[in-house]
């Protein structure tokens, strides 16, 4: 193992397993410990939410500010089950019931103040350092922004001119960070930069364009991804940047990793019988038992499960489209999710026409998903855009094998289940052709042709189940964009 040499913070407003809405807080919780034998030592920088606040352990103050955008604020050093943190502690800020973003029914109007404050706090630390009071202050090396919720991070350093190297990583450019110019002085942003090559986004800021514009180099979570936003049907408006950037030789795709051993179905504590790529003989016991968890017959052929939001992005009306036709033809599906209330109707409905075919459960249940990746035959990933995704990676680890829509990450982390890679050996699972109702029942359909082939099925499995998921190659490439900065 390399000896720890470099020390990168990264910003970030959720990281697992502390608080969770998505997959970016399981690339913040697993990226430290993949980087470290590659020579960087890592710390996160989290707000202190109340139930994060309560895990930490061995707090101290490293950092304060007695007015940090309306309130005293400090940053405490702890770990949480080994991760070395620091939480922003600013109760004025983060200290409400509900998640990270919202009170549960209604995003917070102040999220903007909110997370420039986090921001404002990483760009401290990164100049000045994490003191407290034994030793030498803890000061990175470079500052690793993720999402626009970390975006001021690069601005604040560029402005103050403090030589630290950034990275700021788009993990969905849909949410960019959008607040009015009459909060440029309270958010200690200067006038001078409001402009169309700065941080003004029509007639706005922008917090994810202003990481975009001031970080040393901005990275994005596959490559396919990386192309894609330089087109205005993926851009969200920030095309332009992309492609400057690119063109530049600072745009870089790394595609995700997931950490292999928290998703490991033969130490796994929630699914209820191990199995492994050397003995997938118990995959069936668990594919019984999610059936029986579903409520569901034993159908003639896949049981497909969907781990999802349910919104437009996610293709779910695509679902609801060609489900039934799925289920007609000798297939059953579980779903887990929640978010559009018409797609919610939608799926209970189809529950009820099938019950005997089609399980819903709305809401999310992390131990119930890891029970599904490892009793499903395929999981179901058919979305309109998709940076990287993380539940593909979750089926191949599982032996869930991938039905997704041919974009981003899921482009780039599925083989195809066409003719020549079935002959090749190569096949992990099937990629969506043309993103349509038409385009998802034919791919379903070559799924469901497979599945009556339980030899050349048990093939692909196999194949899913041994290709890199982890960390390894992604953290290296890090490492070495990052060692490229600091020299």
């Amino acid at each position: 193992m390399t000896a720890v040499r470099r020390r990168v913070l990264s910003v970030a407003s959720e990281c697992a397993p502390l608080i969770k809405t998505g997959g970016l807080a399981d690339v913040v919780g697993a990226l430290p410990g993949a980087l470290e034998p590659c020579g960087w030592e890592s710390r996160v920088l989290l707000p202190a939410y109340p139930q994060v606040l309560d895990q930490l352990d061995g707090s101290r103050r490293v950092w304060a500010e007695d007015d940090l955008f309306g309130g005293p604020a400090c940053v405490r050093s702890g770990t949480v089950d080994g991760l070395p943190m620091l939480l922003l502690d600013a109760p004025h800020l983060f200290e409400r019931p509900g998640g990270p973003y919202s009170d549960g029914q209604h995003d917070h109007s102040d999220n903007h103040v909110r997370f420039a404050a986090l921001s404002w706090a990483a760009a401290q630390i990164a100049q000045h350092g994490a003191h407290d009071g034994a030793g030498e202050p803890w000061r990175p090396d470079l500052v690793h922004a993720h999402d626009w919720q970390a975006g001021l991070a690069p601005s604040y350093l560029k402005y103050a001119d403090a030589g630290v190297p950034t990275v700021m990583t788009i993990h969905n450019i849909a949410f960019q960070g959008v607040f009015g110019a009459d909060q440029l002085d309270r958010l200690r942003l200067p006038r001078w930069d409001f402009h169309p090559e700065g941080i003004e986004y029509h007639g706005a800021v922008s917090a994810l364009k202003a990481g975009m514009m001031h970080a040393s180099r901005v990275t994005t979570v596959s490559r396919t991804y990386a192309e894609e936003l330089t087109s205005p049907s993926f851009g969200f408006g920030l095309e332009g940047v992309v492609a400057m950037r690119r063109d530049r030789g600072q745009m870089h795709g790394i595609v995700n990793g997931i950490d292999t051993t928290v998703w490991d179905p033969a130490r796994d504590p929630s699914v209820r019988h191990p199995y492994s790529a050397g003995d997938t003989a118990p995959k069936a016991a668990n594919r019984a038992a999610l059936l029986q968890e579903f409520g569901l017959a034993e159908p003639t052929g896949p049981l497909a499960v969907v781990v999802t939001r349910l919104t437009h992005q996610k293709g779910v009306d695509l679902l609801l489209e060609t489900l039934p036709g799925f289920v007609e033809a000798g297939g059953a599906v579980a779903v887990l999710g929640s978010g559009d209330p018409s797609y919610e109707r939608g799926l209970r409905e189809l529950a009820a026409r099938r019950p005997d075919a089609v399980g819903v459960r709305l809401g999310y249940d992390e131990p119930l998903s890891h029970r599904m990746y490892a009793g499903g035959d395929l999981v179901l990933v058919p979305s309109r855009f998709e940076p990287c995704g993380l539940t593909q990676l979750y089926g191949l680890r599982y032996g869930a094998l991938p039905l997704v829509a041919s974009t981003g990450g899921l482009r780039d982390t599925v083989v195809d289940a066409t003719a020549e890679n079935l002959a090749a050996g190569t096949a992990t699972g099937f990629l969506v052709s043309e993103l349509s109702a038409a385009g998802l029942a034919d791919a379903l359909a070559r799924a469901l042709r497979l599945h009556q082939d339980q030899q050349a099925w048990r093939a692909v499995r196999q194949t899913a189940m041994t290709s890199p998921v982890d960390w390894s190659t992604s953290a290296q490439q890090y490492a070495a964009l990052f060692s490229e900065l600091v020299r």
